[in-house]
């Protein structure tokens, strides 16, 4: 069964950082991409981050670029997605999500497994 976990959300003052984490259990982490989404109240769920499956190539939404880093730790089955300079447009759920191959895709339905989420918000 496989299983994606994240952690590190919370409240944070605009220009402040936060850092999510993705543990991923049943499945071989390094033979994937992994991707973060995001979806704020009222809004479609939107790609923010993802990375190829050795970590090698990263890609980014326009929004974020500049701002986040999208990391991966494959002896840890981990991904980790560093926000910094947030602003209050970011305040959303954020998921994780691991999609069928090697390089991520920007589409939410291109990916079969999901995390719970976690919440960011950003105060103005």
């Amino acid at each position: 069964q496989v299983q994606l976990v994240e952690s590190g959300g919370g409240l944070v003052q605009a220009g402040g950082s936060l850092s999510l984490s993705c543990g991923v259990s049943g499945r071989t982490f390094s033979s994937y991409a992994m991707g973060w989404f995001r979806q704020a109240p009222g809004k479609e769920r939107e790609f923010v981050a993802g990375i190829s499956w050795s970590g090698e190539s990263t890609y980014y939404a326009d929004s974020v670029k500049g701002r986040f880093t999208i990391s991966r730790d494959n002896a840890k089955n981990s991904v980790y997605l560093h926000m910094n300079s947030l602003k209050p447009e970011d305040t959303a759920v954020y998921y994780c999500a691991l999609p069928r191959g090697i390089y991520p895709p920007r589409v939410h339905n291109e990916y079969d497994y999901w995390g719970q989420g976690t919440q960011v918000t950003v105060s103005s």
